[in-house]
């Protein structure tokens, strides 16, 4: 039984398509070549026995007439009729053969013959054919212009379906085909009632129209990457029960001219046809970007198809298409195309999670597992939401993924600490100690420039008294390590758990410069100032980027609140470059004071690291419990 619905699905795929077309064209092409053959009644003998030419020497009288077709062509005929004989005889001779028949047999036998004119040929098409009747002539008229008949296949394939690779891999998923739901955002509370108020403004258009707002409601989605934002697109349609389609937005650039636009607009038909659904364009910041900055004109092309599509100024047709785009970044911190923005009247912002909202992701990634799979008597999550500050939800997950591979491969079960490796193997790698052990020096430079770096840290406790126990809770160590990690292409590293804050004082960014500078003051102040090695260099550029934001961006050293870096660099760079070069000076100089105080303490502490090669936050605080030199002569 002929299924209709198995046509429609092969007819989208392309080669099919093309397939579909050559035999169209294969069709026509038949038909007008045999409508031009006139049916001959006259019954013809064919055959290509040279030996029946040379037969003729001896039949000369018996012969009525003899026509040479196509003496020049690749296979001339001779056509004989024989005396009261209806038959007519077509012997079909090699092209290489005719001269040596027509020297050797017609003429110096004399056997009159004749040249086929046009007109003779136009009444015996038939002689002309091959063995086989009006599909051997098919097959000739297919052999000579198979390339024309391609050439045509391709232009109407193109003019119909565009070239491959113009039209983007859109995935149309119908609502029962999306999984997850709204409640999979964990906490995100503001980004929820967001998204339920823009479900009741799609539920309840007539409202809104009411207030003169009948346009589509467009949704831009922004934020940082794996906080949820293709998630949510999903979570929107099943929400409201409509189809979504999917595609990149990379997708839409093709590489040809105009495919961009013809890709959107064949994504805008496709969602037209279905009714109320949403087209969700992923990783579209590009589409964004301020148009006019090129100067091939067709670069805009995409971007102004896309404005149109927005705009909402188009008949019913499109009413119930929602289009919502994905961005990994805003007009807070890139410059966007004004008139693109207007298009969206709606802008949710995703951000990354607080510590709250941390500690509840990761407690839902641990429960999806069976039981026994974790320790929950030895899960301290308000640790892992600790060490884990600045991570995405993604990255969450990838943390409790890892945690799972280690607990298979190790046979056992997950718990604090089995969290806290998987965190250190997600975000840093591989370490390996093998590639230090017999680095004994360097190994050493190593432990002294990251307790440097751990001592410029609670420094500011220490000075002002503060208690260990105190000071523990603050400090952000997490370990102090001398094995390499092929990923930094460091041979050692001191590993701290991020910080929530956002917004730093001038006081705190200057904590962080010398905290920074700890690790080189560390090493001059055991090696001596020219025995500071290249392995400084990553962190005196961090300390070169802040001091420079701090100076030219920020203008925190300078009564006039200005932002240098706008300013030409012949009449800014002098002034700056000297405040910078002056902070830097005295920030530094600090450190290696600072630094000097803890010099017995480091010493010692540094032969266990040496032994040891890693050292937790507890091993170091108890180390350091059990002196009593830690405290800086000016508190003592």
């Amino acid at each position: 039984m002929f299924n209709l619905y198995k046509l429609q699905l092969a007819l989208k795929n392309t080669w099919v398509r093309i397939a579909l077309l050559a035999g169209i064209a294969l069709t026509i092409a038949l038909a007008v070549w045999s409508t031009d053959v006139p049916q001959d009644t006259s019954p013809i003998e064919r055959t290509q026995d040279i030996s029946r030419i040379t037969a003729l020497a001896a039949q000369k009288d018996l012969l009525e007439y003899l026509v040479v077709a196509k003496p020049l062509s690749e296979a001339p005929r001779y056509i004989v009729k024989f005396k009261n004989a209806p038959v007519l005889h077509v012997v079909k001779v090699p092209s290489t053969s005719h001269l040596s028949l027509e020297r050797e047999v017609l003429l110096r036998n004399g056997i009159p013959y004749a040249i086929a004119q046009d007109a003779w040929l136009a009444s015996h098409k038939a002689v002309l054919q091959d063995e086989g009747g009006p599909m051997a002539g098919a097959t000739e008229f297919l052999r000579r212009h198979a390339f024309d008949i391609l050439v045509v296949v391709l232009l109407l394939f193109v003019l119909k379906f565009g070239l491959p690779g113009m039209n983007p891999s859109a995935t149309v998923l119908s609502p029962d085909k999306l999984k997850g739901s709204l409640d999979d955002l964990i906490g995100m509370e503001d980004i929820k009632q967001e998204v339920l108020h823009l479900e009741d403004m799609i539920r309840n258009r007539r409202v809104y129209k009411s207030h003169n707002i009948d346009k589509p409601f467009n949704v831009m989605l922004t934020g940082p990457a794996g906080t949820g934002k293709t998630k949510l697109a999903g979570y929107l349609a099943k929400r409201l029960n409509i189809p979504l389609i999917q595609a990149s937005g990379s997708a839409l650039e093709s590489g040809y001219i105009g495919g961009g636009s013809k890709a959107l607009n064949a994504l805008y038909r496709k969602a037209c046809a279905r009714g109320n659904c949403i087209i969700f364009l992923d990783e579209a910041q590009a589409l964004f970007m301020p148009r006019g900055r090129g100067e091939k004109k067709w670069e805009d092309d995409t971007a102004n198809t896309l404005l149109g599509l927005l705009d909402g100024v188009k008949s019913d047709e499109g009413a119930g298409v929602i289009w919502v785009v994905a961005s990994n970044f805003d007009d807070n911190n890139s410059q966007m195309d004004e008139a693109m923005l207007r298009r969206f009247s709606v802008k949710i912002n995703f951000r990354l999670p607080n510590k709250s909202e941390r500690r509840a992701l990761v407690e839902s990634f641990l429960k999806r597992k069976q039981d026994g799979c974790v320790n929950w008597d030895d899960m301290n999550l308000d640790q892992v939401a600790d060490i884990t500050a600045n991570l995405s939800p993604a990255l969450l997950e990838t943390v409790v993924e890892r945690a799972s591979m280690i607990s298979i491969q190790e046979g056992k079960v997950i718990d604090t600490d089995m969290m806290f490796r998987a965190f250190e193997r997600a975000t840093i790698g591989l370490t390996d100690r093998a590639t230090t052990a017999e680095k004994t020096r360097q190994r050493e430079r190593i432990a002294l420039h990251e307790l440097g770096h751990f001592f410029m840290q609670i420094d500011p406790y220490l000075r002002a008294g503060m208690a260990l126990s105190d000071i523990k809770e603050k400090s952000h160590l997490l370990k102090i390590s001398t094995e390499s990690v092929s990923k930094l292409g460091a041979l050692g590293y001191v590993l701290s758990a991020g910080d929530d804050m956002s917004l730093r004082t001038l006081e705190e960014l200057e904590r962080d410069v010398i905290q920074l500078y700890g690790g080189v003051a560390a090493e001059e102040l055991f090696y001596g100032a020219r025995g500071i090695s290249v392995g400084s260099q990553n962190d005196i550029e961090k300390a070169t980027s802040m001091l420079d934001t701090m100076v030219n961006r920020l203008s925190m050293y300078s009564r006039s609140k200005l932002d240098y870096s706008q300013f030409k660099q012949e009449a800014s760079a002098e002034h700056t470059l000297l405040q910078v070069e002056t902070k830097a000076d005295e920030l530094y100089s600090y450190t290696l004071r600072a630094i000097g105080d803890y010099r017995a303490a480091m010493d010692a502490i540094k032969d266990v690291l040496m032994e040891r090669y890693v050292l937790s936050k507890d091993d170091i605080f108890a180390l350091l419990a059990q002196r009593d030199d830690i405290v800086p002569a000016s508190v003592a």
